[in-house]
């Protein structure tokens, strides 16, 4: 099959675009605190916001992708999005964020259904391993820029700056909210983007079987199954970890460091994601060495003594340590989401539809994180929701019996005859 590098780039810079939308939450956590004069505890709604509408659009949006087709839904994804950003820029009050990053998370979720297999068709299904790879790095490339956007922006807009782009966040922006400037940002990002995907001709994507969304009836059934439970909360857990971590970091380093949010808090979120993503390739080879189980135990067994060295340790310690976390997060989303299709015989694609759901867990993390941090006076406390879905992923290594195991390369033992004739 010939491949079709035009539909290849859009999704790869949808998936860019993804990741420069949704990972600036953390950055901006101190901001949000402090400007909307709020607890740890309601701040954490607005990531529930975000990541609720996941929970509510994924399995629709696979409904949306079979009867429209890719390219409507992307389209819609990004009118929402646009919608979002342009309310809370022009609008900025907390009600106002909330109801906008539901929108935008309602755009993120139907992208991440459609693109995936439009991914597939464009690139061949012999490359598509490649692509979602490469996918995943841009991913990762996206999270770690868009703090150093933040960071940047802010800091020339303090200069007073009234030409160009910095000009006009000055001017459209209310001085003591300059970190709203990147809702502006967000915005621009959308509009671009729905031009782009309105002028390409995208490819027809035929859903292979086991990406196909099932009727009422296959999800009834697939939720009467242990494992898919028990694998819907290890997504759960894991995009929990993930954003309590990253929500987290920016406002801890300045209230027990007395680190700036704008400057060391930002760039320790950023080198977060890139440890994410260099992990990202490590795993990739650990896994091919490896039972996938037991790189998901060493992984988030190492992510807890980074998080407690992160927690505990001295400011210097903390802006290692907390990028470390990132590192050993890298493996779990693809390891468990893996381990979950391959202990299902069938109905692969709306398990994954399932599965999608349960990233509203990166929404629940953050409002536990910050109820427990208002109660006890200590986010160090709060950051005991991270040590339990940790600890949940870590058991998936124990109790997960794949139908199909993760094949690995034996780089010491000869074949014999018997391993040869499988």
């Amino acid at each position: 099959m010939k491949t079709n590098y035009t539909g290849v780039a859009l999704v790869l810079i949808t998936f860019f675009a993804i990741s420069f939308i949704t990972n600036i939450l953390g950055p901006l956590f101190p901001s949000l605190v402090q400007d909307f004069d709020i607890s740890l505890a309601v701040a954490g709604f607005l990531p529930f916001s975000f990541f609720a509408a996941y929970g509510v659009m994924s399995i629709p949006s696979g409904i949306l992708v079979d009867k429209y087709g890719e390219k409507f839904v992307m389209l819609a994804a990004f009118v929402m999005a646009a919608t979002g950003s342009f309310l809370f820029a022009l609008n900025p009050s907390f009600f106002m964020a909330m109801g906008s990053l539901f929108l935008v998370g309602t755009g993120m979720a139907m992208l991440q259904v459609a693109i995936n297999p439009l991914l597939r068709v464009s690139g061949g299904q012999e490359h598509f391993a490649f692509y979602s790879v490469l996918a995943q790095l841009l991913f990762g490339g996206a999270a770690t820029l868009s703090p150093i956007v933040y960071s940047n922006v802010v800091q020339s807009m303090a200069t007073g700056e009234t030409s160009g782009i910095i000009g006009f966040f000055n001017s459209n922006v209310p001085a003591n909210m300059s970190w709203l400037s990147m809702y502006w940002i967000f915005a621009a990002v959308s509009v671009a983007m729905l031009i782009l995907i309105a002028l390409i001709k995208l490819p027809k994507v035929e859903l292979k079987e086991d990406e196909a969304v099932g009727a009422i009836g296959i999800y009834k059934q697939l939720l009467k199954n242990k494992s898919v439970i028990l694998f819907f909360i290890g997504i759960a857990a894991y995009v929990g970890t993930e954003q309590g971590v990253a929500n987290a970091i920016s406002i801890f380093l300045e209230r027990y460091h007395g680190l700036n949010p704008v400057t060391v808090g930002a760039e320790t979120v950023s080198e977060f994601w890139l440890m994410l993503t260099i992990g990202c390739l490590l795993g990739l080879v650990l896994v091919k060495l490896l039972d996938s189980r037991l790189v998901l135990k060493l992984f988030s067994g190492g992510a807890m003594i980074a998080l407690s060295f992160a927690l505990f340790g001295s400011a210097e310690v903390s802006v290692i340590a907390f990028p470390l976390v990132g590192f050993f997060l890298s493996v779990m989303w693809s390891v468990i989401f893996s381990l979950a299709l391959n202990s299902v015989a069938e109905h692969h694609g709306s398990f994954a539809g399932i599965l999608c759901t349960g990233i509203v867990g990166g929404g629940l993390a953050s409002p536990l994180i910050g109820v427990i941090a208002d109660l006890t006076d200590d986010l160090r406390i709060g950051m005991v929701v991270v040590y339990i879905t940790l600890a949940y992923i870590f058991a998936i290594g124990f109790w997960a019996k794949p139908l199909v195991v993760n094949k690995t390369i034996k780089l010491f033992n000869k074949p014999t005859a018997d391993s040869t004739a499988t």
